[in-house]
């Protein structure tokens, strides 16, 4: 199985654009907390993730379909920038996302 490990942080942009390093994330991933999958796919000049799959008894906040992950753009070797959205609270954050594994 696929895993992702989200790291949302409350962080500014340096706005400096470096090589595109990062590895295809497209597909879907299970979360590192095991309580969700996101499927990520191109929106854009950006990548999007929106939740496929609960684990039964997850946040009752999350919902199947709902976009978690916007505008992530490569910022590093296997990582992303962009914005997450987190169901628990009803807030995005800007952070970063780290793939892990294959």
């Amino acid at each position: 199985m696929r895993h992702l490990l989200a790291v949302v942080t409350a962080l500014a942009f340096t706005g400096i654009a470096g090589p595109s390093l990062a590895a295809d994330v497209s597909g879907t991933w299970l979360r590192d907390t095991g309580a969700s999958k996101v499927r990520f796919s191109k929106c854009g000049d950006a990548i999007c993730g929106h939740i496929v799959w609960l684990k039964p008894g997850a946040d009752p906040k999350a919902k199947i379909g709902q976009r978690v992950f916007f505008d992530m753009k490569p910022n590093g070797e296997n990582t992303w920038s962009g914005s997450a959205f987190n169901p628990e609270d009803g807030k995005a954050y800007t952070g970063k996302m780290s793939l892990i594994g294959d």
